[in-house]
């Protein structure tokens, strides 16, 4: 069965300003996320658009210990979050949302396959699981190269019922190689509760049988995700083999643009239960921990939150005013056999 959610880390294992870094990563991802939903709705932004509201921590808590651009970070179609958190600028992320050539993928890729390379971000996936067989050629990769670098998937529970992912998880096992894997379990996938679709939802046992060791954990705390984090980075340095974190998280908005949390949500859940998840915000308990160490002040928060917003309108501005792809380069960077 699955092992404990991990205890947060103690007031000694983490300074003021690691703490106000992840205050501001995580505070930067929900403000920018809040200002898309909005350009989205101005007709800004074209195409599908998947949020992160509630899930901040998962990133915030990983990506910040990795060795970028060497370790390489993969995840789904949910991926503003995961970019910004690797370095991406929200110029760039915002430009690539509003189909600019000053994107983070030339205008080309928009919401669901933001990438940037140069900083370890290998990029979205639109498929449900297809993050998971690209793993594989990541992970070997670094291993056959002879790095100490790991390679991290994020996917959502949804994919734990497809047959590529077992087959790459066994691969994964089988071959010893440098993979975390980051479970967002959010227990409704798309919009079907985990009991309904699932008929083994011990996802550490399916893990376990594909020979990689693995750990659940609270995903609403980034104190808790970065323990977990950490030890399971050492893990996989030290021995070369993957592991697997089933991360308990919950979002706040609907699964996409099309279940934004105004109607289409009640088919699968209520109004109190994500009241209740929202109680349990990642934003609200880093603000309380932040207090609970004398680290912040109400005065700070007020400024941080100004400097974020800065940010962001900035990023809005400047895709804005940010020309189209021109025609001519329609067929660049097309490629067949």
């Amino acid at each position: 069965m699955a092992d404990t959610i991990v205890k947060p880390p103690t007031e000694e294992d983490i300074s003021r300003a690691e703490m106000l870094d992840l205050y501001r990563l995580m505070l930067r991802i929900r403000r920018f996320e809040e200002s898309v939903y909005r350009k989205f709705h101005e007709a800004k932004i074209g195409g599908y658009l998947h949020r992160y509201d509630g899930q901040e921590a998962l990133v915030a808590g990983i990506i910040p210990q990795l060795q970028l651009p060497h370790d390489k970070v993969l995840c789904t179609y949910r991926d503003h979050a995961h970019a910004i958190a690797c370095g991406t600028t929200a110029r760039e992320v915002m430009a690539e949302l509003m189909g600019r050539a000053t994107g983070c993928a030339l205008g080309k890729g928009g919401s669901m396959h933001l990438i940037d390379p140069d900083r370890g971000f290998l990029g979205g996936d639109g498929i449900v699981g297809g993050p998971i067989p690209v793993s594989v050629g990541v992970g070997f990769a670094l291993k056959y190269t002879g790095t100490n670098n790991v390679c991290v998937c994020y996917f959502g529970d949804g994919a734990m019922n497809q047959g590529g992912v077992h087959e790459s998880l066994n691969m994964v096992g089988l071959f010893k190689l440098p993979v975390l894997y980051i479970l967002e379990n959010n227990r409704y996938a798309m919009g079907t509760a985990l009991g309904r679709s699932t008929g083994q939802p011990d996802f550490i046992l399916k893990a376990n049988a594909h020979g990689i060791a693995g750990e659940v954990v609270d995903g609403m705390n980034v104190l808790t995700m970065r323990e977990a984090a950490n030890r399971a980075l050492a893990h996989i340095r030290e021995t070369g083999e993957a592991y697997f974190l089933d991360v308990e998280c919950y979002r706040f908005v609907g699964h996409g643009i099309g279940d934004d949390n105004v109607g289409g949500q009640k088919l699968y859940r209520t109004d109190e239960e994500v009241e209740e998840w929202r109680r349990r915000d990642p934003l609200i308990q880093i603000i309380r921990d932040l207090k609970e160490r004398g680290y912040i002040s109400e005065e700070q928060i007020e400024a941080i939150e100004a400097e974020i917003k800065v940010e962001v309108e900035d990023s809005i501005v400047f895709a804005e005013a940010s020309p189209e792809p021109p025609l001519d380069s329609l067929y660049e960077h097309v490629f067949s056999e």
